[in-house]
């Protein structure tokens, strides 16, 4: 910048120096510091003498002021060139005088030597700013880096927890390990095996000794496919430290090598034993689906055989009197045939299928009628121990499928001593917090526990044995329905059933019952006259099957009534509108072609409305057999003849349930 009032000095100097600089100019000192406040400059050529404001003052203001305070200051004089004036100069922050009139070549080099100084400290803090921008970004990305890596770790640390809570081993193994033993394992190894890893580095054959015995071959043959294919995948049972076996998916696939890597199956080992029980408990459901369907569909014809053969055994026995040989025949058939009536309310009680009646249930009553109906068939090894001091409630129950449950547990224990043995039958009640932990709630339960010191049943059996036809007992002893029957009457009534075993030392089956504080029910006691003692009356028998109206009907008869058959709905309507037939009873089945009896009902009370009528049904399913009318009594084929005899002395009697 060159400073002057002369603007004859300024377009001088301007020519002088334009090839070494570009030249701003100032015609005062006010327009120089004007000029200040927005440019930078090199070097400031100074006049001294000015009028308003002299070169002094003016570079007194500039040294004054931080910004400028730097810029080097070179003074212009024409005078005064006594060593006074040039210390003044000096003193005002000047480096420099140049008198006038000026030497172009001095006043060129001496501003050259101040450019060259200020474009080398522009270079300077150019490099030093991108120094520092350089220095800034490395920061900032060892920042990043950091960053990145700590979250890379809080990443790690969030799979490694979710992995080790997970049932899952992710593993490395070398393409051709001969035995099987991983490079790398992650996840929680120990929850999932039960064993420390490190004891199957130091135990390489550990993998294939504890496979399933029914696994091992597929397992190990998987593993030598897997060489020719690259892959695997299978689901397998191994066997745990605690000796339990658990259901493992195993999959690999092979990673190839390369740059000094050598090929490696990375590989996942999932325990899905809970999916195996879930699929084993829905294919449970549809077995028991596919009984009740199956049972639900006999039970009628099955009821109705049975129905006519107790039948003619009774018609038989009280008109006829047989030799001793000939009787115990009859005698059997009668057992046969009460066992194959049985036999159906117990399937059905397996199908979940059976009309419960529950009632309260002393475990006290309990002793001598199951005792009683076990005692012939335990011999003189066989103790039984029966303790219920542990609980004032009753049980909340159908009694009589719970004695039918207690003597097939019974049963089965006696088959598991075949030397002898004790058994405990102990009757508790569950506290609150045992009712949480076994998903229980709202009313009170009680606990029969049942134990033996029989042989135990393996334990990859223990939740196979209350499948239907599953049974572990010789071929000719055992039909697999005991438990099976028992598990859906538990189910049935609410309540859970439990089976711990251990081989060599026995089992016990836990069944938890509703229970309530109220007295027990008194057995029923039917006020039935004596057979022949009835009054005379007229009965309507309808059946579409010929067997059960014969034999039905001659019991009828010797009950002193006339008896009417019709072989369908239809028929029987037709003998009721009849003028002047006199019929007082209408007993119909339920399942007939045309139309079904209750159907007959409901049209036979709209011809005489003050007509006693009885539903009969082989169904066992109460479910099967709909009408709207509850003052129906319904009785069960094989019909018992004390029953019906109720059913018919007393009109209002509902006998809606299984006898």
């Amino acid at each position: 910048m060159l400073v002057d009032d002369d603007e004859r000095n300024l377009l001088a100097l301007s020519h002088v120096l334009q090839d070494t600089a570009e030249v701003v100019t100032a015609a005062s000192g006010k327009d120089a510091l004007r000029l200040l406040l927005t440019q930078d400059f090199a070097v400031i050529l100074l006049d001294v003498f000015m009028p308003g404001m002299d070169g002094y003052e003016v570079a007194s203001l500039i040294r004054e002021r931080q910004q400028t305070a730097r810029i080097p200051i070179i003074f212009l004089s024409a005078v005064n060139k006594e060593t006074e004036h040039l210390m003044r100069g000096y003193a005002m922050g000047a480096v420099d005088y140049v008198f006038k009139p000026v030497d172009p070549i001095v006043l060129r080099s001496k501003v050259g030597v101040f450019v060259d100084l200020y474009e080398m400290r522009l270079q300077i803090e150019e490099k030093s700013r991108d120094e520092q921008e350089l220095r800034d970004a490395h920061y900032r990305a060892q920042l990043e880096k950091l960053q990145i890596q700590r979250e890379l770790d809080e990443s790690r640390i969030r799979q490694a927890a979710i992995i080790s809570s997970l049932p899952i081993i992710l593993y490395l193994e070398p393409e051709n390990c001969t035995p099987r033993v991983p490079q790398f394992v992650g996840g929680n190894f120990d929850a999932v095996t039960g064993f420390p890893f490190a004891e199957v580095e130091a135990n390489p054959t550990l993998w294939a000794d504890r496979l399933h015995p029914e696994d091992s071959e597929r397992a190990l043959l998987a593993l030598e496919e897997r060489k020719l294919t690259g892959a695997m995948s299978i689901e397998y049972r191994w066997q745990c430290a605690k000796g339990e076996y658990k259901h493992f998916l195993d999959q690999a696939v092979l990673l190839p090598g390369g740059e000094g890597r050598q090929p490696e199956y990375a590989g996942t080992l999932i325990d899905v034993s809970e999916r195996k029980q879930l699929e084993a408990k829905l294919l449970q459901a549809g077995k028991l689906d596919a009984i009740g369907q199956l049972t639900g569909g006999i039970a009628h014809d099955f009821n109705n055989l049975l129905a006519t053969i107790l039948g003619g055994i009774n018609i038989l026995q009280r008109r006829m009197t047989f030799p001793e040989k000939e009787q115990s025949v009859l005698d059997h058939m009668r057992h046969a045939s009460e066992n194959g009536a049985a036999l159906v309310r117990r399937m059905m009680a397996f199908a979940r299928k059976q009309d419960l009646h529950p009632t309260c249930v002393a475990p006290a009553s309990l002793r001598q009628s199951v005792l009683g109906l076990v005692e012939h068939t335990l011999g003189g090894t066989i103790d039984i121990e029966w303790d219920h001091a542990d609980t004032s409630l009753n049980l909340f129950v159908d009694e009589s499928q719970l004695e039918l449950a207690l003597v097939n547990l019974i049963i089965n224990a006696r088959d598991a001593m075949p030397d002898g043995g004790r058994i405990i039958i102990r009757f508790d009640e569950l506290e609150p917090t045992e009712l949480a932990s076994q998903g229980l709630s709202g009313k009170s339960y009680v606990r029969v526990l049942l134990e033996d010191e029989g042989e135990g049943i393996p334990g990859d059996l223990i939740d196979r044995i209350v499948e239907p036809f599953f049974t572990t007992k010789e071929i000719g002893k055992g039909t697999g329905l005991g438990l099976s029957m028992v598990a859906g009457f538990a189910q049935q009534s609410g309540g859970k059933l439990a089976i711990r075993s251990e081989v060599g030392k026995g089992t016990a089956i836990e069944l938890i019952l509703p229970a309530d504080a109220k007295p027990a029910a008194m057995r029923e006691t039917g006020n039935v006259i004596p057979m022949g003692k009835m009054a005379r009356r007229s009965i309507l028998l309808v059946d579409d099957d010929d067997a059960v109206r014969e034999i039905l009907g001659g019991q009828l008869e010797e009950l002193n009534l006339d008896v009417v058959s019709a072989a369908s709905g239809l028929r029987a309507l037709e003998l009721l509108a009849e003028p002047g037939r006199c019929i007082d009873v209408l007993l119909t089945d339920f399942a007939m072609p045309g139309i079904n009896g209750s159907e007959t009902i409901l049209r036979a009370r709209a011809l005489r409305p003050s007509l006693q009528t009885i539903l009969m049904t082989g169904y066992a399913d109460d479910r099967l057999v709909p009408h709207n009318d509850s003052d129906i009594p319904v009785i069960r084929k094989p019909i018992d003849l004390l029953v019906l005899q109720q059913a018919l002395q007393d009109p209002a009697a509902n006998l809606r349930r299984e006898v």
